[in-house]
């Protein structure tokens, strides 16, 4: 299953790199600073699933999700547990919230 990460954050980059090489059922094909960058890869590659941040610069992962006009799954991940309610009703997979531990990001997928 290929997958992108689109997250600001060094730090929760790192952490979701090394939880999806340790689960080994995904390809990781890109890490993105921010949901804007990620366009051109979602027109020309097929991807899966995207772990999205939600406060993220320019637009938001929410934002982001309501403009994409065909949806891979996506799971959102977030320190602020304010948006759960508003991501379900996007049809989202899941909302992790950070930090979150490697059970629950399996658990996730």
């Amino acid at each position: 299953m290929n997958c992108i990460i689109i997250e600001d954050q060094p730090p929760a980059q790192r952490i979701l790199k090394k939880y999806i090489e340790d689960y080994g059922h995904l390809e990781l094909k890109a890490i993105f600073p921010d949901a804007l960058q990620a366009i051109n890869l979602l027109k020309s590659q097929s991807i899966d699933l995207i772990f999205l941040d939600i406060h993220l610069p320019k637009i938001s992962g929410i934002d982001f999700l309501k403009t994409m006009p065909q949806k891979p799954q996506i799971i959102l991940t977030t320190a602020f547990p304010d948006y759960a309610l508003e991501s379900y009703e996007l049809d989202v997979v899941d909302y992790l919230l950070k930090p979150f531990s490697f059970p629950r990001f399996v658990q996730a997928i």
